[in-house]
């Protein structure tokens, strides 16, 4: 296969290229692509400023793609999906629930903190109203791990008696989503409003501990958080 190269100085020139990795260059149109509709959304995104920041043209990024939309839809597909590999390569199986929840909680909120362009890229989204997303079973299918996980954390914490019992897996997941998500989406404006940066190391540390407590909180029977 060949691609289209461009120059970055003296105008755009023609070259042959032999793609050897057409994962490789996939993964390199996403990343930049994520970078342009985190920035710009899906309509005020262009696939010209993509093309330039990568050195494919055009033709082979509709070629891996199809269209911007498809485009747009792969790049959602693949921010859903760094996380979800993140969350499986937590050991936490062999923790006891407490800790594992606790564990689960942190990396959250660690990985909503160095992916902001995850956050905008679902912001994104749910100005479509899931439009995109609804047309993904990756997505679908990758979120299952992730209810997967948190449930078998719950379970076992319920069998151990830690746990309060009667709790619902996905709303679970939905209250340390939107804890962890919160302290990303809103820290600029939050930031403005109060006259405090709330992107400070010492207060994402403080964020950090206070939502971990709360999850905590919530989940852990009380009998059991005053033995800790």
């Amino acid at each position: 296969m060949t691609v289209v190269a461009k120059g970055r100085t003296d105008g755009p020139r023609r070259v042959p290229v032999r793609t050897q990795d057409p994962e490789g260059a996939r993964r390199n149109i996403l990343e930049v692509a994520t970078e342009e509709f985190a920035l710009n959304g899906l309509s005020g995104a262009r696939i010209d400023e993509i093309a330039a920041r990568t050195r494919f043209s055009k033709r082979m990024i509709y070629y891996y793609f199809g269209d911007k939309e498809g485009l747009y839809l792969s790049a959602l597909e693949n921010a859903y999906r760094l996380v979800r590999e993140g969350e499986a390569k937590l050991d936490i199986e062999g923790l006891a629930p407490m800790e594992a929840l606790k564990k689960l909680v942190e990396f959250t909120f660690d990985h909503h903190h160095l992916h902001e362009n995850f956050i905008r890229m679902v912001m994104i989204e749910n100005i479509h109203h899931g439009e995109y997303l609804e047309r993904s079973n990756a997505i679908r299918q990758l979120n299952v791990s992730a209810i997967g996980t948190i449930e078998a954390v719950y379970a076992r914490g319920v069998a151990e008696g830690v746990f309060r019992e009667n709790l619902d897996a996905i709303e679970l997941h939905w209250q340390v989503s939107a804890l962890c998500f919160f302290n990303v989406s809103n820290r600029a404006t939050f930031s403005k409003i109060f006259g405090r940066d709330f992107g400070t190391s010492d207060t994402r540390a403080s964020l950090r501990r206070n939502v971990v407590e709360m999850v905590l909180r919530y989940v852990v029977k009380p009998s059991r958080l005053s033995e800790e």
